[in-house]
Order: C-alpha cells, then sequence, then structure tokens
C-alpha cells in the first residue's frame, strides 16, 4: 500500500512539475525589448547569380521582413542601367530592428514590449536549385545584415561556389521578434 500512495504523489508532484514547465519556458523565452535604428548601405557582388537593381531590391527587403524589420525602406542604389542585370546592384536600407531593452548605448524609439524568439530559415539546405542560386546574397547577407538584428544560434553552411548551383547551402538564426497583435473578430 505504501508503494501505491508513493507511486501516486510522485505522479501527482510530475504532473505538476511537467505542467509548470511550459509556463516557465514561456516565461524564459519572454525578453523586454525596444526598437531602435539601423542604416545601411549594401553592394552585392556575385559570380553565379545575377540581379537586376529591382530584383537586389526585392530579394533583400524579403529577407528583412522575415526577420521582422519594422518601419522598412529599401532603395536601390548605385545603379547605372534603367533595367535589366547590374554588374554591382546596390540597395540602401533604413529600418526598426528590436534589441534588448538592457542594452548599452541603443537609442529606444518607444517603450519596451515583450518580444519573443523565433526560429527564422532564410535558405534551406533543401530548397529548389533555383533559390540555391542566391548562395552568393545570402552569404553577404549573413556579414551585412544579420548583425543588425539581435540573433542567437546562427546556423550557416555552405556549399557555394562561384559560377556553379548546387545544393546545400543553409542560413538560419533565432531572431528576438515583436509580439504578435491580437487578431480581433469582425
Amino acid at each position: 500500500m505504501r508503494a501505491t500512495v508513493l507511486s501516486r504523489v510522485t505522479r501527482v508532484m510530475a504532473g505538476v512539475l511537467l505542467g509548470a514547465v511550459p509556463l516557465a519556458a514561456a516565461a524564459h523565452g519572454r525578453v523586454q525589448a525596444v526598437w531602435t535604428s539601423r542604416h545601411v548601405r549594401f553592394i552585392y557582388q556575385g559570380f553565379t547569380t545575377y540581379y537586376s537593381c529591382g530584383g537586389l531590391r526585392e530579394e533583400v527587403e524579403r529577407m528583412l521582413q522575415k526577420l521582422g524589420a519594422r518601419d522598412l525602406k529599401v532603395n536601390e542604389y548605385g545603379c547605372v542601367r534603367g533595367a535589366g542585370v547590374e554588374t554591382f546592384p546596390g540597395v540602401q536600407v533604413s529600418m526598426q530592428v528590436l534589441v534588448p531593452a538592457a542594452a548599452k548605448h541603443v537609442k529606444a524609439l518607444g517603450p519596451a514590449v515583450s518580444a519573443h524568439w523565433q526560429n527564422v530559415v532564410l535558405l534551406a539546405g533543401n530548397s529548389s536549385l533555383e533559390d540555391q542560386g542566391n548562395c552568393e546574397l545570402i552569404e553577404q547577407f549573413k556579414e551585412t545584415f544579420l548583425p543588425l538584428f539581435t540573433t542567437r544560434n546562427v546556423r550557416y553552411e555552405s556549399t557555394c561556389v562561384p559560377h556553379q548551383i548546387s545544393y546545400g547551402t543553409h542560413l538560419s538564426a533565432e531572431v528576438l521578434m515583436a509580439p504578435v497583435p491580437p487578431v480581433h473578430g469582425h
């Protein structure tokens, strides 16, 4: 009988502890963060895939949106041709990103928000061959833009070889993201 009572107590305690784990994990994953401005000029240099200024602008804008940038302005920069592929297309970017409220030397653009960590995949290693053609841009994006965001657990693998397209390049990171606004019914 004693073993049965201990077994029940153990199950009850385990249930209480396991029930508390998601709450503790959720609280642990929240970070007080503030929005701050970031500005950068970027010139793409590729040997395999070439972009028009508009094409580069669209690709960079799409990736920055995935990372949670707000008040995003991406303008073409240093473009020589009116249309078509550029030798060295560029973009000028102005945006706001989240940083921990406790960070030093940060100019906050408003009150702190309760942010969370979210895994963002910018290029999956098993994505289409067409998407893998962006491997040079992904490599340069990782060096220029990713450090402007608050990230952790960055995972980067590259099979990128000039003048060749192959599978296997991957870039992902956990990014500090803004809370999702509630959806209101009509």
